[in-house]
């Protein structure tokens, strides 16, 4: 059994300072001779004399003046360190780092960021957007932001909210080629897609017509179009830009919608779809209440529509 370093000091010092083991004892609420054995054994551990023993008291020796003076400022140290943690677990402070896609970060964070720092200035954000899926443990981030199924199980997660999908394109792309009226009509359409690795190579839509016996169609049909892209943001821009039909989650695309900039198509002829958004992040016995208090927050104050 390794043994208590910062114990034996503090013994040490009492002893040090009271001048006897006897008053010593009485202080620390221990037997004279339990607190002679410890010094015993601390000396021999050390191979060093600490004190030098007469029969009415005891004197450090040079040995012991130097371990008095190290330890005195370790164990004060210690009470440092331990005040301030104790203070930091009472209030928020430090730094978060936040890993999320570039679409939720700009539309979802952002937007809430600053309203959060004023109410905890404590707290810093280091926010790291991007559409590739991060290993967080990497990436030394502290949260994460994830759409859809979780499939790590090293990590813990609090669902934040659910997103709806939509399929979307520009007034000026619907007037060149027409809306589609059925989800099987996007084969004949420019349906924009991401290229990187949990990418889909075509949209399996669901369709609110019966399949005869009483069920839904899931719609095989290939939406491959001539561009694809890394991120949710550069797909809005093209579907801005009239270049084709996107495929976007309605936080990152309804302002755009509800000034005109872009349509929802097939609203009615597929059945809503939904991916549920959590913030993921390791394990800890006890979370820092810096991260507590954000994730307490993102669940009551981010829009997700």
């Amino acid at each position: 059994m390794l043994p208590n370093r910062s114990g034996e000091m503090e013994v040490f010092l009492r002893v040090a300072d009271a001048g006897s083991f006897s008053a010593a004892a009485r202080r620390l609420q221990l037997t004279p001779s339990a607190v002679a054995k410890l010094i015993a054994r601390l000396e021999e551990r050390l191979g060093a004399q600490l004190f030098v023993r007469s029969t009415r008291n005891l004197k450090l020796t040079r040995e012991g003046h130097a371990y008095y003076h190290d330890a005195s400022r370790i164990l004060e140290d210690i009470s440092t360190l331990e005040a301030r943690l104790a203070h930091d677990s009472a209030t928020p402070r430090g730094a978060i780092h936040v890993n999320a896609t570039i679409p939720f970060g700009n539309h979802v964070l952002v937007p809430v960021l600053g309203t959060f720092l004023e109410k905890y200035p404590e707290v810093s954000i280091d926010l790291s957007l991007t559409d590739d899926v991060i290993d967080i443990l990497d990436e030394r981030a502290d949260i994460a932001i994830r759409s859809g199924a979780l499939r790590d199980s090293r990590l813990l997660a609090r669902k934040l909210g659910v997103s709806r999908r939509v399929v979307i394109a520009a007034p000026s792309y619907i007037e060149r080629h027409g809306r589609p009226q059925t989800p099987a009509e996007l084969e004949k359409h420019n349906c924009l897609n991401f290229n990187f690795r949990r990418a889909q190579d075509q949209w399996a839509l669901p369709q609110t017509e019966g399949d005869g016996n009483g069920g839904h169609n899931d719609d095989p049909g290939a939406r491959t179009g001539n561009l694809q892209v890394n991120n949710g943001e550069t797909m809005r821009q093209l579907a801005l830009a009239g270049i084709g039909i996107g495929r976007l989650a309605l936080f990152h695309v309804g302002r755009d919608i509800a000034k005109g900039r872009l349509e929802i198509l097939l609203d009615a002829g597929i059945e809503p779809e939904f991916e549920q958004i959590h913030a993921v992040f390791v394990g800890q016995r006890q979370m820092p209440l810096r991260m507590r208090v954000f994730l307490d927050y993102l669940a009551k104050n981010i829009n997700i529509e």
